[in-house]
C-alpha cells in the first residue's frame, strides 16, 4: 500500500497492467472470449506438456532402446533437444495464460511445421497432424482476435 500526498492508499498489484489474460480488467460482455481463450490455452498447455515429455522420453531412451538417441545424427539430436525445451516452456506460458506463452507456443508449433515440411526424415509428421496443428493455430488466432476486439 502506498499513500501519495494525502490520497487514499492504493493497491498497485491490482492496478498494474499484467500480461496475464485473466488478470486484465474487462467488461462483462468480453469475459466470454477471454474465458474461452484462457481455457483453450490451458488445454493446449496439457497437450504441449505431453509433447515435451515425449521428446524427453526419446532422449532418455524410454520409447527407444538405450543408446539409440546418441547414435542418431547431430541434426536429429538438436531437433529433439530443441522441442524438449521449447515445448515445456511454451506449456508453462500457456498454462499461465500469458502473452509470452502464446508467442512461445506459436514459435514451437511453427518450428515443428517448418521442420516437418523441409526435413521429414528428422521430424516425421503425418498430414493429419499438420492439419490439426494448422487448425489449432487458426483457433488460437481467432479466439485472440475476438478477445482483443471485444475489449475495445
Amino acid at each position: 500500500m502506498l499513500r501519495i500526498s494525502g490520497q487514499k492508499p492504493t493497491d498497485f498489484t491490482r492496478e498494474t497492467i499484467s500480461d496475464r489474460i485473466e488478470e486484465r480488467p474487462a467488461a462483462p460482455s468480453t469475459m466470454r472470449w477471454a474465458f474461452a481463450l484462457t481455457w483453450f490455452m490451458r488445454i493446449l498447455a496439457i497437450l504441449w506438456i505431453m509433447k515435451g515429455l515425449s521428446a524427453w522420453a526419446v532422449i532418455l531412451g524410454i520409447w527407444t532402446p538405450a543408446g539409440q538417441f546418441e547414435i542418431r545424427s547431430t541434426g536429429y539430436q538438436a531437433t529433439i533437444i530443441y522441442f524438449a525445451l521449447i515445448d515445456l516452456i511454451a506449456a508453462v506460458g500457456l498454462w499461465m495464460a500469458s502473452t509470452w506463452g502464446g508467442i512461445m507456443w506459436l514459435l514451437a508449433i511453427m518450428s515443428h511445421l517448418i521442420l516437418a515440411a523441409f526435413f521429414p526424415g528428422i521430424v516425421p509428421t503425418s498430414g493429419a497432424t499438420m492439419a490439426a496443428f494448422v487448425a489449432l493455430i487458426l483457433t488460437y488466432l481467432v479466439l485472440s482476435w475476438f478477445a482483443a476486439h471485444q475489449r475495445q
